[in-house]
Parts: C-alpha cells; sequence; structure tokens
C-alpha cells in the first residue's frame, strides 16, 4: 500500500498525491539518489553517554558486524534538542531495562540523501524559530499558524512519506527484527519503508499534527488529551471527517523521562525543600534550544536576577549547549557578568565533577560543550540541582522538575504549558517578561509556589505520569507481537 495515498484508511486527493510524488522527485534529483549505494554499520561506544549504554552506529565498510544483545535502535534526527532529549530518555529507560541502546541519527551522513534532507529542514525551521522571536508580525502570521495547523494536515504527512521513501537505503541493512524506537516520524517512516518488523513512533508534545504520523507504527503519546487528538485524527481535514486510528496503533505512556530522574524525584524535591527551609539561594536553571533563540529573554531574566544573586537570594545555571556564539553576545550586553560568572565548556568530565560538588554551586554558573551530546545532557544532569527550570513549552515542559513556562516558540508548545499547569508541576505560559520576572521574585522571597509545584510532581509520580520511556521501550521490545494493521 503507498502510504501517500491512503493513511489510516483516508484517501488523499489525486493533487497532493501527485504533488507528493513531484516533491520526491525533485529532491532525488536536488539531492542525489543512492538507492544503489549499500550501508553497513557497526555499533561504538557513545563516550558522553557511556553512564546509559549507548552505543553509536557508525558506518563501516563491510558487513559482519552483529548489533549488540539485546539491543534496541534509537533511531532519531538533530533538528533542534528536543528529539535528542527524548532519545537520551528511551536510551536510559532502555539501559534500565536490560536493553543496550543503539543511536541512529539519520542526520549525521552527510553523503546520504536522507542526511542531506532533513539538514535542509533543519536549517529552515531553525531559521524559522530564530524569526519568530525577532518579528511578532512573522510569528502571528506564518511561524505559530505553520506550527499549529499547518503541521496538522493530513495532506502534510502524504508529503513527508514520499520523501521518507528517498530515507530507506539508509536502513536497508540493519537486522529488522531488533526492536526500532524513533522520536521523530521520519526515522519512523524510514524504518517502516525498509521493512522493520516492529516500530514505535516516539511523537513529542502535546498538540495532534499529522507531522508526527507514521502509519505501520504504534503510535505513543505522553497525555490523554493527545492520545484521542490522534486517535480520531481530529482536526486534520477541515473539511470531514476522518476515520480514526486503527486499534494498536496509537497508545498513552505518559511523559518521557530518563531513568536517573525518575527514580530519584523523591530525593530530588525533598533537596529543594529542605535547601527552602535553611534559606539557601534558590537556584534558576535556564537552558538554551537547539535553535538558539529567546535570547532577549534570556538576558532580561538574567538581569532582574543579578540583584538577586549579588545578595545570595539567587543561583543562576545557565546551559548554552553548542551556542558558545549566544554566551559571548549575552556577556557584551550585560557587562556586569564578569567577575560573577564561573564557566565549564567543552569539559564534560569536568562538568559531572563541578556538579558533584552540590554546595558549590553559587552565583551564575554556565556550561556549553560543541559536542551534541554533551550539549544537550548536561541540562538533564542540571535538572537534579536545580529549584526551578525556566523553559519555553517544549519537550522540558513534562520533566519533572519545577517550571516556570516561558512564551512559546510555535503554537504547537502551547499544550505543553497547559499539560504542566494542569499536571501541577509547572506554571501558566508567560507571555510577557514581565510576569516571568514576577513568577522568579515570588519563588525567590516567597514560600508557596515552590513547595506547590514540588507536590505536584509527587502527585504525578505516584500515579506513573512520568513512565512514558520505559513504557515506550517495553511496546517495542513486546514479543511475539506485530506491527498495528493498516487498513
Amino acid at each position: 500500500m503507498d502510504r501517500s495515498k491512503i493513511i489510516f484508511g483516508n484517501e488523499i486527493a489525486d493533487r497532493v498525491y501527485r504533488k507528493a510524488c513531484r516533491q520526491k522527485e525533485k529532491n532525488r534529483e536536488k539531492l542525489g539518489d543512492d538507492s544503489g549505494t549499500e550501508y553497513y554499520f557497526a555499533a561504538r561506544p557513545n563516550a558522553v553517554l557511556s553512564d546509559l549504554g549507548v552505543q553509536n552506529l557508525e558506518l563501516t565498510e563491510a558487513p559482519g558486524e552483529e548489533l549488540p544483545e539485546k539491543a534496541v535502535i534509537v533511531g532519531n534526527i538533530r533538528m533542534g534538542y528536543g528529539h535528542y532529549r527524548i532519545s537520551i530518555a528511551i536510551a536510559s529507560a532502555a539501559r534500565a531495562l536490560g536493553y543496550t541502546p543503539c543511536w541512529l541519527d539519520l542526520n549525521s551522513f552527510p553523503g546520504s540523501t536522507a542526511t542531506k534532507l532533513i539538514s535542509a529542514q533543519n536549517d529552515l525551521y531553525s531559521l524559522g524559530s530564530r524569526l519568530s522571536q525577532k518579528s511578532k508580525l512573522f510569528n502571528a502570521l506564518v511561524w505559530d499558524p505553520l506550527n499549529s495547523e499547518g503541521f496538522r494536515k493530513l495532506t502534510y504527512n502524504a508529503g513527508d512519506q514520499k520523501n521518507a521513501e528517498l530515507m530507506e537505503p539508509l536502513l536497508r541493512h540493519l537486522p529488522k527484527d531488533v526492536p526500532f524506537l524513533a522520536t521523530h516520524a521520519w526515522p519512523a517512516q524510514a524504518a517502516n519503508h525498509a521493512g522493520f518488523e516492529r516500530v514505535v513512533n516516539v511523537i513529542p508534545d502535546n498538540w495532534p499534527m499529522a507531522l508526527h504520523l507514521a502509519e505501520g507504527s504504534i503510535h505513543t503519546v505522553q497525555t490523554p488529551s493527545s492520545f484521542l487528538g490522534y486517535k480520531m485524527l481530529r482536526g486534520m481535514d477541515k473539511k470531514r471527517i476522518l476515520k480514526p486510528m486503527p486499534e494498536g496503533s496509537v497508545v498513552y505512556t505518559g511523559h518521557y523521562i530518563d531513568h536517573e530522574l525518575v527514580e530519584n524525584i523523591e530525593a530530588d524535591c525533598a533537596a529543594r525543600l529542605e535547601r527552602l527551609r535553611w534559606g539557601a539561594p534558590r537556584r534558576y536553571l535556564l537552558s538554551l534550544g537547539g535553535a538558539g533563540a529567546q535570547q532577549k529573554l534570556t538576558e532580561d531574566v538574567i538581569r532582574h536576577l543579578i540583584p538577586q544573586i549579588k545578595q545570595r537570594k539567587a543561583s543562576l545555571f545557565l546551559n548554552v549547549g553548542d551556542h558558545r556564539d549566544v554566551w559571548d553576545s549575552i556577556l557584551t550586553h550585560i557587562p556586569a557578568l564578569h567577575g560573577m560568572t564561573e564557566s565549564h565548556f567543552d569539559d564534560f568530565e569536568a562538568v559531572k565533577r563541578a556538579l558533584s560538588d552540590d554546595g558549590e554551586l553559587r552565583g551564575v554558573q554556565v556550561f556549553g560543550d560543541s559536542d551534541i551530546f554533551a550539549a544537550v545532557y548536561i541540562t538533564n544532569l542540571l535538572l537534579r540541582h536545580c529549584d526551578v527550570l525556566l523553559t519555553k513549552p517544549s519537550e522540558l515542559a513534562f520533566y519533572p522538575v519545577p517550571k516556570i513556562m516561558l512564551r512559546r516558540v510555535g503554537g504547537h508548545e502551547a499544550w505543553g504549558a497547559i499539560r504542566s499547569a494542569e499536571v501541577g508541576d509547572g506554571t501558566y505560559e508567560c507571555d510577557k517578561t514581565g510576569e516571568v520576572l514576577a513568577l522568579i521574585d515570588q519563588i525567590t522571597f516567597g514560600s508557596e509556589i515552590l513547595p506547590a509545584l514540588c507536590e505536584g510532581i509527587r502527585r504525578a509520580n505516584a500515579v506513573g505520569i512520568y513512565n512514558g520511556a520505559y513504557e515506550a521501550v517495553k511496546l517495542a521490545a513486546a514479543p511475539n507481537e506485530k506491527r498495528p494493521a493498516a487498513e
């Protein structure tokens, strides 16, 4: 069955299908045809994620190397940090359940058509994210509608499925009986085209969009509302009520969280409340996204916190990831940071040592790394040491840490803030900078908000809300079960 022509039993218009076919051929002509290329992989240790047992799948010259025992493939793409963050959570849960996570980033093989295609799309998305923060008009007229309604259309999925056919050669020689967990729809679609027997499409966010569909996969979602939205393909065609996804095609699992964070939820909440009781500086964590957006808001928050930091009422952890240039720019704009900042760049092991001495995390601590794995994972490490995370409502919105929700970057993120506010582990989305600063003041000088957010985390943990990564791995590794049947 052609998955661009009929999607979950819903026929796509001929003109849309023909457009998808034309776009595929244009991309083939522009990016090259590697359908005759043989790609072979070998598993090699990931230096940064060695504690999680992660093996990178790297190209090798000849076939013959087998994957590790009890391997699961974590298929992903570097597009911002969110998909890598979910992948790390899946890898961590897989390791905890006794599996060996094998990391496969389809955006890391420059000679392949798959990587060329993904890289081109990533460049456009990153540019749009940055422009949306600089131009309110662009955000209102283009970016917000595209991310909330444009990607929601079922016709969008038709085009993606055709393009994913160009990614199949990269996966052709991997063993098809190995469980495949994809943290973006493109690797899931490519894995289905390549014939993998059990594919789990780990869907991010909390706003159902056809962009994330990969028919033939088991789709996992983080929230009950997302389950219903995907099940009914709600709003994915404004002119008709669509046929629903078949039984077993979509499963509500809970939030995708690292094992190391889940198993320490109670201890970390207790540590936050203990610091509050003895009047320690309130620890704020700011983590820049993979697109490097929201620099102005970050600077406004830093300026507001500086007096509190000087009074030893607050501390700031700032992870700029692999955007060292953003930190240099911030220093230029806020000269007061000179002399009150301790920097930790490009030495992941030193970062881990610094975090082991928890009592010395004072003032402004700035982190960053040119290695993408370290750039993302440093935030995961800092989450256990901070009191409050300031984040846009992207993937971090689902993490078990008290959160101040910053303004979204793209309309699809709005429902991440709604989820956090309803669960009780984060605030409402702050549309204006003044709202953010007012909440900071209440948390620094008050004693009610932080305990309330910690209690929300504990309640959610008690009913398994943060167990989504474990459940996704269990679905992928379930023996003797076939993929959902297409209708």
